[in-house]
């Protein structure tokens, strides 16, 4: 893997932000200017990647498109989560009042939206239309998974509408559906900018120190562990069961729980436990409730999926091509009701799971100030041809990432 960005041509048209900044020298970058891999140095070169760090971020002086001919698109897919709106009001205003493109076009549910034979008519984005979006949750555009099964397609529907730079906003599934889309185009010889912007509460997403959503998915999980705290207290032998999203990467439980100090069981799809036995999960939670008499447990819907998984049966996939998870949350529910209740033992369990009144949620200040922030550097990069990248942040620069390196691994 490599760090190499892909351009679609030379930048010869300047850019018309060069009247804005009074000091050219501390806002224009080079693509020559990059941020290292490691932050460590032990006298060696980086063994991993020795030679190459990242693209940084930003506007640059010369630019690959003229504003009055740029036709623009966007659109998100997969899960809901926290700043979605976000970031489509950034690209918009960036790219409306900074670069005088006048035309951006939000595509409807995913990438099914560009499929003829979903009839989802795209709609023309303005300031107006987004001025308070970034208010609310979810995404005005809708969204939705899958929609990829020709991939051929879509691109045509892309190439019919003139679409010169796509910005598509999503995880793992949207990055590898934005790669084949970026590699189709270029291969037709297109002149289509394809750029992403990860989005996952999950933060999953390798070679990016955080995806937007994610500060305010913990932030918003600290209430239910809160109140799983306070009803665990609350009654004798009490167990507070918090589940929170989380498929393959648990770092929003253990986030969380590092915010609230008062989780007792952190269960993350990361680290395989026993359930039963002399050193299972539940011999542990009747030493704590002997104990202490009270016990809150957070876990990661990914996590024990290895407990549940039926060794005789075939996994069940979604359509963006994820495995269905089996509910561990209800299954501990039951489990713990029963071993209690085995060995005579009165317990009150209290089960919460917030997920999906977490990730319809409004993005927090902080995260909405990162989601403007990705949006606008989506927008240069669009605009200075940069295609089949996503906009990430690493060592606290932004950077442009090849999609291809995004979708290698996933972050745990």
């Amino acid at each position: 893997m490599h760090f190499t960005v892909r351009n679609l041509g030379d930048c010869t048209v300047r850019s018309p932000l060069i009247e804005s900044f009074p000091s050219r020298e501390s806002v224009f970058v080079s693509d020559s200017t990059r941020v290292r891999y490691s932050v460590y140095m032990n006298g060696e070169a980086d063994s991993e990647y020795p030679d190459e760090g990242f693209e940084i971020a930003g506007p640059r002086e010369m630019i690959y498109f003229e504003s009055s001919k740029v036709r623009s698109a966007i659109v998100t897919c997969g899960g809901l989560c926290p700043g979605l709106n976000d970031v489509i009001r950034s690209i918009v205003m960036e790219s409306y009042y900074h670069y005088d493109v006048k035309t951006v076009l939000g595509i409807r549910y995913g990438y099914s939206g560009l499929d003829p034979k979903n009839e989802y008519e795209p709609i023309e984005l303005t300031p107006e239309r987004v001025l308070d979006i970034h208010k609310i949750g979810g995404t005005i555009l809708g969204s939705s998974r899958g929609g990829t099964e020709d991939m051929e397609i879509l691109v045509d529907t892309l190439e019919n509408m003139g679409i010169n730079i796509l910005y598509t906003i999503g995880g793992d599934g949207t990055h590898r559906g934005a790669h084949r889309i970026a590699e189709i185009s270029l291969r037709r010889g297109m002149n289509l900018a394809v750029v992403g912007v990860p989005k996952t509460i999950d933060n999953d997403i390798s070679y990016v120190q955080r995806t937007f959503g994610f500060e305010t998915a913990f932030s918003r999980a600290v209430d239910a562990i809160n109140s799983a705290h306070v009803e665990a207290k609350g009654a004798p032998n009490g167990i507070g069961l918090v589940k929170l999203m989380g498929r393959q990467s648990g770092f929003i439980a253990a986030n969380a729980a590092l915010a609230m100090n008062d989780v007792n069981f952190v269960l993350v799809p990361e680290v395989h436990f026993d359930l039963e036995g002399p050193n299972g999960f539940l011999y542990h939670l009747e030493k704590r409730l002997k104990r202490r008499g009270h016990a809150v447990i957070c876990v990661a819907e990914g996590a024990g999926q290895e407990i549940l998984a039926a060794s005789d049966s075939e996994p069940e996939y979604d359509a963006s091509g994820n495995i269905v998870l089996v509910d561990i949350g209800l299954f501990l529910k039951d489990r713990i009701k029963s071993y209690f209740r085995e060995r005579g033992m009165a317990i009150n369990l209290k089960y919460i799971d917030p997920s999906y009144i977490i990730r319809s949620a409004p993005a927090n200040p902080n995260d909405s100030i990162f989601c403007t922030l990705l949006g606008q550097f989506a927008v240069h990069a669009g605009m200075a041809g940069k295609t089949d990248i996503t906009i990430g942040q690493w060592n606290n620069v932004y950077t442009h990432a090849p999609i291809e390196l995004v979708i290698s691994k996933r972050k745990q």
